[in-house]
């Protein structure tokens, strides 16, 4: 019966679950960028407003193109180790559980990611399907990882953190790209064209992502390797009238599901067969400043995606969501941002026989409206004071609450604090799942299953001096209504509830330094405590023990040194302590990346990872991925760029 869970995940067929700009830049034109450039690096996570990355009074790490070019890395999850404030554990070929100041479970539910606006979390699980999240990234302009709660601003499930993905403008990305990579675990290829049209700007883009199966410990074949295509655009206009821009894009795969050959339900062996994929989604917004001063904002999508996962089910899911933000006029004593939204999805699932959501087909809306203040007390001290209402079919109405002050004591240094209610909505998985398909049930549901509610207090500080910027955050958080797996009266099946708490205590911390013109050197820590707790009236013995499977602590150091004006060298270093039930033990581990610009608009590097050696992240010995050593060698080209 413990089991219950996993085993639902394993139905889903989720497990657990070199940037090139329209010209390439010289590597002495990018590490020369200034700390206090950086410091001004425009954000719009935090207030969704752009301010300067050093006004923000949030826990922000901000992962440049370059940061992202000069990792070597080949994929979003993979980019997204970069940021200390964040835990990405690989699973297979192509699942990974990115997650952020604990509670993690199966699914990853507290983590909002978007890209480009549009939320890319499923309502089936409340997580991500990582696996086809396919960031071209040498298109990416910043990722902005906020950790700590986000719900007054980004509504539910933004509980632990927020991953906004921002993509280049197309008038950033004229001329045409072509890039390739092949390595012993990954290959894949890009082409992008851009250029002038309608008084505006437009690129076109495809890209191809073949991955190969990994092994286990044991060396046993997991047959968990892909093969993705997809293909999109993106327009931008502006004139008297706003700003316009519109993308979308369409993909296709085969994904095969992360277990070495089939499991075994109730004496019944099921091959596990490889998930086809494949979605499309439009997404359109339009921006306008008033004659006021003040700035509106609409922004509607449409995200469509299907995923067959043999023997067990087939989803079809149509998701449309719309959003209006109007931003007051902003002055140097106050500001005011409020908003409204909408969503409506359409999930349309074809059960199988061991397995099934019921009811099948479910329509669903979400609807919102947020406001949130900021003012000046005194010199140097601002309030933000801000709270959503957001409405879901399952719970009805969630408040969602958060005050912030920010003190300036001096010229690039601010101490900020944070108090927030954040909620994560159940999911389809949380109410709908029962085993077999038809009675008598061995999980039937859970009907009694609420919202989990965050209650987090953060007291941060972020100082730039020189050619030295740090920024250090303690928080505490108070997690009420988790998920729990309780044996009915009868002793006979189990269902899903919300009988357990549980209290966490952390600290974030990461610094940079340039060392010299050409070298930059940064770091970054993480660590973490966590306490679960049973309520009265559970049955579940086993729920504090299988809670929490997050590294009690985490690191990262890079070192980024150009050797020439056209050669660079980047090492990154990382670590994780060991995970308990099921056992991980603790790793090292390093990537090295060499490249090299013969041309300035031609890259080449080679990439060596996992230096020290095989290792595993997360999952059960028997059936994880073992990674291990490789190569994998890259480049790109652009051309014709204006």
């Amino acid at each position: 019966m413990r089991n219950v869970l996993t085993l639902a995940l394993c139905m889903l067929g989720c497990g657990l679950p070199a940037a090139a700009a329209a010209q390439l830049p010289s590597t002495r034109q990018l590490s020369e960028l200034s700390l206090e450039q950086l410091a001004a690096f425009e954000i719009t996570s935090v207030s969704r407003r752009a301010e300067p990355l050093a006004e923000a009074p949030a826990t922000v790490f901000v992962l440049t193109a370059e940061d992202i070019r000069r990792s070597g890395a080949r994929s979003l999850p993979d980019a997204l180790r970069l940021a200390p404030n964040l835990q990405v554990a690989q699973t297979s070929a192509n699942a990974y559980a990115v997650r952020a100041r604990g509670v993690y479970n199966n699914s990853a539910n507290k983590l909002l990611v978007l890209i480009d606006g549009r939320s890319v979390y499923t309502p089936l699980f409340a997580g991500v399907f990582w696996d086809v999240q396919e960031v071209m990234l040498e298109d990416v302009e910043r990722i902005e990882v906020v950790s700590g709660p986000g719900g007054t601003l980004w509504g539910v499930n933004a509980v632990n953190g927020v991953i906004n993905v921002i993509t280049r403008s197309a008038a950033r990305t004229q001329g045409t790209l072509v890039a390739a990579d092949v390595g012993e675990t990954h290959s894949g290829a890009v082409a992008r064209h851009g250029g002038a049209i309608g008084g505006g700007h437009a690129r076109v883009f495809a890209k191809y992502v073949d991955r190969e199966p990994t092994r286990t410990a044991a060396g046993v074949a997991v047959q968990d390797g892909a093969h993705l295509s997809q293909a999109g655009f993106r327009g931008d206009w502006s004139g008297v009238s706003g700003e316009l821009r519109v993308s979308g894009h369409a993909y296709r795969g085969l994904i095969g599901q992360p277990r070495p050959g089939s499991i075994s339900i109730s004496g019944v062996n099921l091959a596990l067969a490889p998930i086809p994929v494949e979605g499309a989604n439009l997404t359109a917004s339009w921006a306008r400043r008033l004659a006021t001063g003040s700035e509106v904002l609409l922004q509607a999508y449409y995200d469509r995606t299907s995923r067959t996962v043999a023997p067990t089910f087939a989803e079809d899911l149509d998701l449309f969501d719309l959003h209006f933000q109007h931003s007051l006029e902003p002055s140097a004593p106050r500001s005011f941002v409020w908003g409204a939204g909408y969503r409506r999805g359409r999930d349309r699932i074809e059960n199988g026989t061991l397995f099934a959501f019921l009811p099948a087909r479910v329509n669903q809306s979400w609807a919102s409206v947020f406001g949130q203040a900021d003012a000046e007390l005194a010199e140097g001290l601002r309030a933000t004071v801000g709270a959503r209402l957001e409405r879901n079919d399952y719970t009805g109405t969630e408040f969602l609450p958060n005050l912030r002050l920010a003190w300036a004591p001096a010229e690039g240094s601010l101490l900020w604090a944070v108090a927030a209610r954040a909620v994560r909505a159940p999911s389809r998985l949380d109410r709908d799942p029962f085993i077999p398909a038809t009675p008598p049930f061995l999980l039937a549901g859970g009907p009694n299953k609420r919202a989990e509610v965050a209650t987090s207090l953060e007291l941060g500080y972020r100082r730039r001096a020189g050619t030295l910027a740090w920024s250090a955050t303690v928080f505490h958080a108070e997690y009420d209504h988790l998920h729990t797996q309780e044996l009915a009266p009868s002793g006979t099946f189990v269902t899903f509830a919300s009988l357990m708490e549980a209290s966490t205590t952390g600290v974030e911390a990461w610094a940079t330094w340039s060392a010299t013109p050409r070298w930059r050197l940064s770091a970054g820590y993480a660590a973490l405590r966590e306490t679960f707790r049973l309520k009265a009236g559970s049955n579940d013995a086993a729920a504090v023990a299988t809670a929490g499977r997050d590294p009690a602590h985490s690191w990262v150091l890079r070192s980024s040194l150009d050797l020439s004006d056209s050669l660079e060298l980047d090492l990154v270093v990382r670590a994780s302590a060991a995970l308990a039930n099921p056992a991980v033990p603790s790793y090292r581990t390093a990537d090295l990346r060499l490249g090299w610009r013969p041309l300035p608009n031609l890259e080449v590097a080679l990439v060596a990872r996992n230096l020290g050696g095989a290792h595993a992240e997360i999952g059960a010995v028997e059936t994880r991925t073992e990674l291990e050593p490789g190569l994998h060698a890259s480049f790109a080209w652009t051309f014709g760029a204006r």
